[in-house]
């Protein structure tokens, strides 16, 4: 795959007996040049965006961005449309916690790992019990979640109970990071929902049916909130949910079986449009499948895509969400036919931004590369 001076390249793999149509970004890891980074929508933990919309959101300290591809999984409607359905970290701060499937993420000495990650978040009532939690997500009557001022002006439930809390003196506090552990003062109890949110403030909401499971809380209590993960994640600024694991120690994998024969499964042995990212040593690749399209590209089944990525030298690969949701843009563009014939609107994507010296105020190099049959 040809590249640019820096080690960067774009190329569109085209494969006419197919036909497939695949577009890569080659990253260098090595060159300082380059950070990793993933967006969420209305810069929040719930919105919708087009992958377009959300480089705007990029944050322009980190530099100009120069390619981008749609990432996890999400909820599509009502109040918590965007809510993702896995872990994500934005420069730090904890905005979702894990769900049931895969994580990609960056440990604090840079490198890229791809597994389960096991959400231990729970918090300590005064009486010493515990409860785990979920955070920034919709609320079900029997669940507890934690909401911080990244889900927007209010906690968007109906009903249950809420507690506002604030910062005890000497504890950590926002942005939330994960595996901390934070004490809070309850400052007020409500029980019609939808709390308002405070900027400096956390609010736990509890389900009609989990709160008859607390112990009665009172203004003035003090409760311990931990963020722990297995694996710990301690300094990791970069995380975001996806799945199943593509590319294992240079091997395709197959996806991992299910108890019920549901689409989310089946679909994996169809030829779908699909979005990833693997990796090796030296680079990252950001890989989009173009599919749906008879005359374009038919789409890839989760193995095709395994072990294609391993024909580009990666030893290690996730899936993203695919479908119309399967976008990539680079240079300035989005490069790909998305298969809804426009860009979806969705939860969050993986940016890659330039270090800013001047030459490429908006735009990254020329791209390389542009097409092979």
């Amino acid at each position: 795959m040809p590249v640019d001076t820096t080690g960067l390249g774009y190329t569109n793999f085209r494969f006419a007996e197919v036909p497939w149509s695949v577009h890569v970004v080659k990253v260098p890891r090595t060159n300082g040049l380059y950070e990793l980074h993933s967006v969420h929508a209305a810069k929040s933990a719930v919105g919708l965006d087009t992958l377009s919309d959300q480089l705007l959101l990029a944050n322009s300290a980190t530099g100009a961005p120069i390619a981008a591809i749609n990432a996890d999984f999400y909820q599509r409607d009502r109040a918590y449309a965007g809510a993702p359905r896995g872990l994500q970290i934005i420069d730090g701060e904890l905005m979702s916690g894990p769900g049931h499937d895969t994580s990609f993420w960056i440990d604090a000495n840079g490198e890229a790992h791809a597994t389960n990650v096991e959400s231990l978040f729970r918090i300590t009532w005064p009486d010493g019990t515990t409860t785990p939690f979920g955070l920034n997500g919709e609320r079900s009557p029997n669940r507890v979640e934690l909401y911080t001022p990244a889900i927007g002006r209010s906690t968007h439930t109906s009903g249950g109970r809420e507690l506002v809390l604030d910062r005890a003196e000497g504890s950590p506090w926002l942005p939330l990071h994960i595996g901390k552990t934070y004490t809070a003062v309850v400052r007020e109890i409500r029980d019609r929902g939808d709390t308002q949110m405070n900027p400096n403030s956390l609010v736990v909401s509890l389900g009609a049916t989990a709160a008859r499971r607390v112990a009665a809380v009172t203004n003035g209590a003090v409760l311990r909130i931990f963020t722990t993960t297995a694996p710990a994640l301690h300094g990791v600024r970069t995380a975001i949910g996806g799945g199943p694991v593509l590319v294992r120690d240079g091997r395709p994998q197959r996806p991992p079986p299910m108890a019920a024969e549901t689409y989310e499964y089946t679909s994996m042995f169809e030829q779908h449009p699909r979005a990833a990212i693997g990796w090796n040593q030296d680079a990252f690749f950001l890989v989009e499948v173009d599919g749906r399209q008879r005359n374009l590209s038919i789409g890839m089944t989760l193995q095709q895509l395994g072990r294609f990525m391993v024909s580009l030298g990666c030893q290690d690969g996730m899936n993203f969400d695919g479908g119309g949701s399967a976008t990539l843009w680079f240079d300035g563009e989005v490069r790909n036919s998305p298969c809804e014939r426009g860009e979806r609107e969705i939860a969050n994507s993986v940016v890659i931004t330039k270090e800013r010296h001047g030459k490429w105020p908006q735009r990254g190099p020329p791209a390389v590369g542009y097409g092979r049959t």
